[in-house]
């Protein structure tokens, strides 16, 4: 049988094949694969879960989206419930139960084994956007007098327990992390070896109050698969793997975009019309206040105005080239922000460049625009006004794009979510001012 099935073949193949030969390939499937045929047909979704193995339904609800995990497990008959429960990782388990109510997180909880509803209950006792909150219990620990051949044993006897086994780590009997074994160097060493003689002491570990953020961060500047988890004593309490990580990398980036935008991290393009609105409608709020402020500072212009009427016609512009500049720049600084590619130490360094830049950028936009000045009013004053203004506005707009967001950072103020309606109120507030103020500077020669 082909493994590359159309999701057409694949469909047809679930809901007809005899279930003995859906087992025997089913390894051979991704769990997401499943999930696109389940969100395309609703109407077979039932008979398709039915006749699937029940550690494969626990891989299908790992990969589902948090607000379908808990239909996806209660489309089951209570015994199967308990049994696809045993099956799922105890991260994923957490994620599940941390977004229920308290009724629906019980019923869950009873129907796990003592052992693992304590284990579930401790995750949840860690802040959720730390490494404790998003790591594993299913790992691999070994003691350090153990030989090679009895911890090979060891993880033949428990294959069916083991998930992430890339490498093994050593703990003493008070679970205190003393190293860690890779799989190579215990498959290619000497059966009478003690894991004491192959251990490699020095581990990179993570603290369990690390920011989950961070963690990813570590993740992807070392290229880690796994990383060991402890607490303030240096004791083992879980691991984080490379697949939370990409998952976490993809909210934060998700939820960055989101809040440059002035939209609501939970906000998707299938969401209800209340959820949209939600989500949108106070940040439209915010930016009409700002607007007012804009507005305002026009209106102290009136007069200039009424007697260059052309000074309308090209204010929209010297604000929109500034916020456009200003939105360039923002999005760099934020990201490198979140990355931990820029802090005080290159401050300076930044300052410099987004100085450069505003200069540059200002001077090159700002000669096009006092041409098509000049050529639009036939006066070199006007031409001159709206050109300097321009590349004052540049500047303001490179820098607000620098500063605000690491002054939001230092103020415990999510940058993204709040810099770029500061930053478009600089460059409109500013850009009115400069435009319109050296008009009216300029008014007996514009007149």
């Amino acid at each position: 049988m082909k493994t590359n099935m159309s999701q057409e073949e694949l469909k047809k193949f679930l809901l007809h094949a005899p279930q003995a030969r859906i087992i025997e390939y089913i390894e051979n499937i991704h769990p997401v694969d499943i999930l696109d045929i389940l969100k395309e047909d609703e109407e077979n979704g039932l008979d398709i879960l039915s006749r699937l193995p029940e550690h494969y339904i626990a891989s299908i609800i790992d990969e589902a989206e948090p607000e379908e995990k808990y239909n996806l497990l209660t489309s089951f008959s209570e015994n199967r419930q308990r049994n696809i429960i045993e099956e799922m990782a105890s991260d994923e388990l957490t994620d599940l139960l941390g977004m229920l109510d308290e009724t629906q997180a019980n019923k869950i909880l009873a129907k796990m084994t003592e052992e693992d509803a304590r284990k579930v209950r401790q995750l949840l006792s860690y802040d959720p956007d730390t490494a404790a909150g998003i790591m594993a219990t299913e790992f691999v620990c070994v003691k350090a007098y153990m030989t090679v051949k009895q911890t090979l044993r060891y993880l033949q006897d428990n294959k069916e327990e083991i998930d992430h086994a890339y490498d093994l780590y050593v703990v003493d009997d008070f679970d205190k992390l003393k190293g860690v074994v890779t799989l190579k160097e215990l498959v290619t060493t000497h059966f009478d070896t003690t894991i004491g003689e192959i251990l490699q002491p020095n581990v990179e570990t993570i603290p369990f109050d690390m920011d989950q953020e961070e963690v990813g961060h570590l993740f992807e500047k070392y290229g880690y698969l796994t990383l060991p988890v402890v607490d303030r004593v240096g004791r083992l309490l879980g691991i984080v793997t490379v697949d939370d990580v990409m998952q976490i990398l993809r909210d934060e980036n998700t939820e960055d975009i989101h809040k440059l935008g002035g939209v609501g991290e939970g906000e998707k393009v299938n969401g209800t019309l209340k959820e949209s609105v939600k989500s949108r409608l106070p940040w439209l709020f915010v930016n009409l206040l700002t607007a007012i402020f804009a507005s305002a500072v026009v209106g102290l212009f009136e007069g200039t105005i009424e007697k260059v009427v052309s000074l309308a016609t090209f204010m929209p512009i010297v604000a929109g080239m500034g916020g456009n500049a200003g939105t360039q720049t923002l999005t760099v600084i934020v990201r490198g922000l979140a990355l931990g590619e820029l802090d005080l130490k290159h401050f300076k360094k930044a300052l410099l460049k987004e100085l450069g830049i505003g200069l540059i950028t200002g001077v090159s936009i700002g000669a096009v625009i006092a041409v098509l000045g000049y050529l639009w009013e036939g006066n070199i004053i006007f031409g001159a006004v709206i050109g300097i203004a321009m590349i004052l506005n540049m500047i303001v707009a490179t820098l607000s794009g620098l500063v605000v967001p690491i002054v939001l950072k230092k103020m415990k103020i999510d940058p993204a979510l709040a810099s770029s309606v500061f930053v478009t109120t600089f460059t409109d507030v500013l850009g009115f001012f400069f435009f319109l103020g050296l008009a009216t500077a300029f008014i007996h020669y514009l007149v």
